[in-house]
């Protein structure tokens, strides 16, 4: 099958698709108005599109006409639905399944009505549409003109990156607690360093033997980290409290392995991949119960699902786990076990592959 991926070259999710659909024995091309990094796979075709930014999702219709006749693919993957689903619908070109991500169905439609007319103009020309998570599924529909069968299609985690032999450096005698996310305020960041306070609050009044063992760790950049910084100082909990700052993806294994719990208290997610990335290193996880989060984790399993803002009953469930270490152990190994299960990226290629072969029957009837 010859595939063509209208996706961001740079972004490591891309990369996955690709890759693991050229596994699959498929010949994939990936087409893209942003540029690849250095670590984009060599031997996968790319093709830049000329036109940038929001202009460029319309200009770039042209380009990608001309792409679709030299390439001339079986069918395209558009990956996200307000950009690059703009440019799929005025290319025109017929099957191709739209990949709704997340900020493209929670957060653009509400920018203004011209935003949500767009998306919805975009989802109705497509064939096919994806989701990663049922929760993304079921915001999606609010954008239909009739109810649609929406695929579930969730990224996957590679588990020759994401696996225990990388935990080396955890310290002894040391619970370390933290999170790995970019500093935005829907991800909750705020929410976490206020559980991490009462956390701390909570040992030093009724287990204080434990104060001197714990550590807070926050991985990511973003445009809230001076004010998570000086939350933490107003907090009281600075000299326990660790910000990193951003990693590159390649290094995200090693910090992970550096923690003993994870945690996201995030007010919107369309998946949870970075929780499921946590899992896979045999980490319990806490997280809110927004979004696509609690797909990913089985509660009182792999880990615990919380109410969103409420920072006291994550710090609740966070001492619970610092307070027991074979319970830790036990969640630790349930969540590797559940996140090899069920999200290999074998696997997720092998399901998307199902909907390019359902799209492709579904539009041969129709012809």
């Amino acid at each position: 099958m010859n595939i063509i991926l209208l996706s961001s070259a740079n972004s490591i999710h891309t990369i996955q698709w690709a890759k693991y659909l050229v596994n699959l024995g498929m010949d994939v091309h990936v087409v893209s108005q942003h540029p690849a990094g250095l670590d984009f796979p060599k031997h996968i075709p790319v093709h830049i599109l000329p036109f940038k930014g929001f202009l460029g999702y319309f200009l770039n219709c042209f380009a990608l006409k001309r792409l679709v006749k030299l390439i001339k693919p079986d069918i395209i993957n558009v990956h996200y639905a307000s950009g690059y689903g703009t440019t799929a619908r005025l290319t025109n070109f017929h099957p191709y399944v739209l990949s709704v991500w997340g900020s493209d169905v929670f957060e653009f439609p509400f920018r203004s009505s011209l935003h949500k007319y767009l998306l919805k103009r975009n989802l109705a020309a497509a064939d096919t549409i994806a989701s990663t998570s049922i929760a993304m599924s079921n915001q999606t529909q609010q954008f239909l003109t009739k109810n649609s069968n929406i695929w579930i299609t969730p990224f996957g985690v590679d588990f020759s990156k994401f696996n225990n032999n990388r935990v080396k450096k955890r310290e002894q005698d040391i619970i370390t607690i933290g999170t790995v996310k970019t500093l935005k305020h829907v991800y909750g960041v705020d929410i976490l360093v206020h559980a991490l306070a009462k956390v701390y609050q909570m040992l030093k009044h009724q287990n204080s033997e434990f104060v001197d063992k714990i550590k807070f760790r926050i991985v990511g950049g973003g445009p809230d980290l001076k004010n998570l910084q000086k939350l933490a100082y107003e907090l009281g909990i600075e000299d326990f409290i660790t910000f990193v700052g951003r990693v590159e993806h390649q290094d995200v294994p090693d910090e992970l392995g550096k923690l003993n719990i994870y945690v996201a208290l995030s007010r919107q997610e369309s998946f949870g991949v970075a929780v499921l990335e946590a899992e896979a290193m045999g980490l319990p996880v806490v997280v809110s119960n927004v979004g696509g989060l609690p797909e990913v984790v089985k509660q009182g399993e792999t880990g615990y699902i919380v109410e969103t803002e409420n920072p006291d009953q994550a710090a609740e469930i966070i001492v619970k786990l610092i307070l027991d270490q074979n319970l830790r152990g036990e969640l630790a190994n349930n969540a590797e076990n559940f996140a090899r299960q069920n999200f290999s990226w074998e696997a997720c290629a092998l399901n998307m592959l199902k909907v390019y072969q359902d799209t492709l029957v579904n539009f041969k009837n129709r012809v």
